[in-house]
This record gives C-alpha cells, structure tokens and sequence, in this order.
C-alpha cells in the first residue's frame, strides 16, 4: 500500500513537470517607450522610498533623543 503511494506520487510528479516543461510562454514585443516608462516609474519609486526611509529614521532618531532627556 504504502509502496503504491509512493508510485503514485512520483509519477503525478513526472506528470505534473512534463507539463510545466510542455507550456511554452509567448514573448511579445514591447514598445520602447512602456519600457522607458517602467524604468522611470522604478526609479520614482526608489526615490519615494528612500525619503519615506529617512524620515523614520529621524522619527526614530527624535523619539531616542527626547527619551535620552
């Protein structure tokens, strides 16, 4: 029995990779500018949260030093 599960399963996992490794995925061509606009937006993003990160810190920072008072 316990034998028959174990078959069992290993070939639901050789069922389940062939298929995985059966699905092709479709590249489309993507315009320049949808790219340059991703990069921008990556880069927006990366600045907001770089200020909202040093503005915790400095939250933290004047939280310590009225504590430390």
């Amino acid at each position: 029995m316990k034998r028959n599960l174990q078959n069992l399963k290993r070939s639901l996992g050789v069922v389940a990779a062939v298929g995985v490794l059966s699905i092709q995925q479709a590249y489309a061509a993507v315009p320049a500018e949808a790219t340059a606009a991703l990069d921008t937006a990556g880069t927006d993003v990366g600045a907001i949260g770089w200020a909202v990160f040093a503005v915790l810190i400095a939250a933290m920072a004047f939280k310590y030093m009225r504590r430390a008072l």
